[in-house]
């Protein structure tokens, strides 16, 4: 087998729908004024609200926001840690996670809680335990925020947003592991099942929903009632899908990724970009990619490497950030496994291309079809080969940005 060749790579930007909220703080305020917090607040209640392990877009100023709301209206607010089993599980786990995303006492300006202690709700019909925070539930009030967005692990009309903030996220490890031991064909009616029941028990005070555009920006937040929460989010989760970002082919034989993550997708990688699902039994989606190269575990995953067996090739630096037991604790309450599988191990970013290139049977430089992203999150700006971009330079919202030129290595072998 001859030894492979890079491609060039072209700089193209992608333009997706721009829905964009102009001032973050008054959309915030306006959404809680809608809520009508003022008829349903008593000076001197506590309100827990909900703070989750997603990177989220200006998710520090809308939690403080929400948290100087309450002051005014004369109630304490205190941020809970909802991510379900991230942070290891554990308080000092759970508290260092919403660190690395801005959310410290000092930043939201009101107590940081973490803890994985739960109280149990009851049951649902079909005999699930329904568990929640022991400590929002000794609050008085819960105001659910959460960004809505297609799920990484299943589909249908419930995917991530307030409902699973309430059910996997407030239902801390008990929860989550009882939530993903159940397949993933029954989740989505599962987290209606346990939210009807959490918003029938517990003082649920309503829900902001957070909406992104395809530039992982603020493009909506939505006031939502707890007695249309489940409805509104199923309407919400439709709005959110056709602004989510994506890559602009149905076929690729390399998608290098510079970083992947827990602060990036549950998954690490999103598997609505990269149609990988993982998961035995569930078959993959679009697009269709021979292999996935991953350069680098994000800092903001705090060594998760769940979503790593997503990829094909990984190198050294990656392998040497995992945090074995938070990444084996994580996919082993998901029950997924397959996604927690160690991908082959290269020293450098420039082995990890060519190996890859080499399993593809080292095809002529301007024949390979190969893109290259920061991440899954971020794809409006992407680098893509001369046969991919024949591919798409007729469609309407992508542009090449420059001329194509060689991948750039620092003298480490790592991509500049």
């Amino acid at each position: 087998m001859s030894a492979p060749r890079l491609p060039l790579m072209i700089p193209v930007i992608q333009r997706f729908p721009v829905e964009k909220v102009a001032d973050v703080e008054a959309a915030m305020r306006s959404a809680l004024e809608r809520l009508r917090l003022k008829e349903k607040v008593r000076p001197g209640i506590r309100v827990a609200i909900t703070a989750g392990s997603r990177g989220i877009a200006n998710i520090p100023l809308i939690l403080r926001t929400a948290a100087r709301y309450l002051k005014e209206l004369g109630a304490t607010p205190v941020m809970v840690a909802a991510m379900g089993s991230h942070g290891g599980g554990t308080p000092e786990g759970q508290l260092e996670v919403l660190a690395s995303l801005g959310i410290t006492p000092g930043a939201v300006e009101c107590e940081v809680v973490g803890g994985a202690e739960v109280v149990a709700l009851g049951s649902t019909a079909s005999g699930l335990t329904v568990y929640f925070n022991a400590f929002a539930a000794r609050c008085d009030g819960v105001l659910v925020i959460n960004r809505i967005k297609a799920h990484t692990s299943f589909h249908g009309p419930l995917e991530s947003g307030l409902v699973k903030m309430m059910v996997v996220g407030l239902g801390n490890p008990a929860g989550a592991a009882q939530f993903h031991s159940l397949g993933p064909g029954r989740l989505s009616q599962a987290l209606e099942e346990i939210g009807r029941v959490i918003l029938e028990r517990m003082p649920v005070l309503g829900g902001v929903a957070v909406l992104e555009n395809g530039r992982e920006e603020t493009a909506a937040l939505v006031p939502v009632e707890p007695d249309e929460m489940i409805e509104r989010e199923k309407e919400l989760l439709i709005r959110s899908k056709a602004l989510l970002p994506r890559l602009p082919v149905e076929e690729l034989d390399l998608l290098i990724v510079e970083e992947m993550g827990k602060d990036i997708s549950g998954t690490g990688m999103d598997t609505n970009v990269i149609g990988r699902v993982g998961i035995f039994g569930v078959p993959d989606g679009e697009p269709a990619i021979q292999r996935i190269a991953v350069l680098d575990l994000s800092e903001g995953s705090h060594g998760n490497a769940n979503g790593m067996g997503l990829a094909d090739f990984i190198t050294r630096r990656f392998r040497e950030k995992i945090d074995f037991q938070a990444t084996y604790l994580n996919t082993l309450t998901a029950t997924f496994v397959q996604r927690a599988r160690m991908p082959i191990v290269l020293e450098t970013d420039r082995d990890v291309i060519l190996t890859a290139l080499q399993t593809l049977g080292s095809p002529a430089p301007d024949r390979v079809r190969a893109i290259r992203i920061r991440n899954t999150l971020m794809l409006e700006r992407i680098r893509v080969s001369p046969a991919v971009w024949e591919e798409i330079r007729g469609l309407p919202h992508v542009e090449a940005t420059g001329p194509a030129q060689p991948p750039a290595f620092d003298a480490e072998g790592n991509l500049l």
